[in-house]
């Protein structure tokens, strides 16, 4: 018998999920999608989703419960889910800022559950996502998870469930923090004299190619940097300016203000 799935909303997030579940051999028989919003519920159901305006009884059969909501519209989610949702089934949270006993309260003291926070390259299947979940959730429970997000990338578990906080502001928000970094590259690449469309190809195969060295070789980030760096040359100018600019520590202070800013959420 198959394991049906069921998202409460079905934005980016869910549909990347559910897309990478389908390029590893998923059907679409196995998805329930319940989407309030027209257009998407639309568009969802013209891909041959089965796809619903709101919770009901079909979610009653579902092993797994992914809320896929925004934070804002999270505590409603979970009040109309509560009243059909099996106690077997796990749920699992990809909302920023909305810890388990939160969770578990809204859901009149449902035991599985597990916090989820993906970030946006889940969309190209490179997504990093940090996960927690509760004494409740055995083995079995937490492999039907990490199935769910290896389809879009690497996971991370954690028995801490503070650390999600952490992962927030590392990978959560930390694609925010290379584009803030690919603009600046192709900002200085446009004072050079090139094209704003090359100016940007540069800086993203860049950024690309770096990534995927980084990804090959299990050796220290500073020794790959080290290793394009020769005393007096051109990397050597410029990582200079960069040290004397701060830019390091500017980065590591900002990852600490979002950590700060993911736990005030996460404390209401």
């Amino acid at each position: 018998m198959r394991e049906k799935i069921v998202f409460i909303g079905g934005g980016n997030m869910a549909s990347a999920i559910i897309d990478g579940l389908l390029g590893q051999g998923r059907e679409l028989a196995d998805f329930l999608v319940i989407e309030p919003y027209a257009p998407t519920r639309d568009a969802l159901i013209a891909r041959g989703l089965t796809c619903q305006e709101g919770v009901g009884p079909a979610i009653g059969d579902a092993v797994l419960c992914v809320l896929a909501t925004k934070p804002q519209g999270l505590q409603e989610a979970c009040g109309q889910v509560r009243g059909y949702l099996p106690a077997a089934a796990t749920v699992v949270s990809i909302a920023a800022g909305v810890d388990l006993a939160s969770l578990s309260n809204w859901l009149a003291g449902h035991a599985r559950i597990v916090r989820a926070m993906p970030n946006t390259p889940a969309k190209v299947g490179l997504g990093m996502t940090g996960l927690y979940a509760t004494a409740a959730c055995g083995a079995a429970e937490r492999e039907r998870v990490d199935a769910l997000f290896k389809a879009v990338g690497e996971r991370l578990w954690t028995d801490n469930e503070a650390m999600i906080d952490a992962i927030t502001a590392v990978t959560g928000s930390g694609p925010g923090y290379v584009f803030h970094f690919m603009a600046a590259l192709q900002k200085g690449a446009v004072e050079l004299g090139f094209s704003d469309a090359d100016a940007r190809r540069l800086a993203v195969a860049t950024f690309r190619g770096a990534a995927g060295l980084a990804a090959s070789e299990d050796v220290p980030l500073a020794e790959l940097q080290d290793r394009v760096t020769s005393k007096g040359g051109t990397t050597y100018a410029a990582l200079t300016h960069l040290r004397q600019a701060g830019v390091a520590d500017a980065i590591c202070e900002a990852v600490h203000k979002a950590e700060q800013r993911a736990r005030e959420l996460s404390a209401g």
